[in-house]
């Protein structure tokens, strides 16, 4: 993890059109990682920008806080209940549907037994017994 807090270079003077401008910005960060995989490496860098003066460990950590963010709960959203391949665009719909999936997500997740969560969906929309039992927070 490589932290650059000089950053007055991003406020000059000099300004062009369409420019992107990153007001508050306090310290760019690069984080290069490696992933084996079947004896193959492969190696990405990633550029974040911060609004907080980091130093390097505190960085990776907020790198990975917001990978576990993305994979705990996005990622999770985006395949168990195609968030992605919603259309709701105008008006609350949107947000009110988030909620709404959010909810579903966690009654799913309290019940703790081997399916996955996708399969637990599922489930709850053909039983009845076992959709009544997931709303009650009783699963079986």
């Amino acid at each position: 993890m490589a932290v650059l807090r000089e950053i007055d270079w991003l406020e000059g003077g000099r300004r062009f059109p369409g420019e992107l401008r990153l007001p508050g910005t306090a310290c760019l960060l690069k984080a290069e990682t490696g992933i084996e995989r079947a004896g193959a490496i492969r190696r990405e860098t990633r550029y974040f920008v911060s609004s907080r003066a980091l130093a390097a460990t505190e960085a990776a950590v907020a790198v990975r806080e917001h990978w576990a963010i993305e994979n705990r709960l996005h990622w999770v959203l985006d395949v168990t209940f195609a968030e992605d391949q919603s259309r709701l665009r105008k008006g609350h719909g949107a947000r009110n549907m988030a909620t709404v999936r959010h909810f579903a997500l966690n009654l799913v997740r309290a019940a703790k037994e081997k399916r996955s969560i996708k399969s637990r969906r599922k489930v709850a929309g053909w039983d009845t017994g076992y959709l009544d039992a997931i709303l009650s927070s009783q699963p079986a």
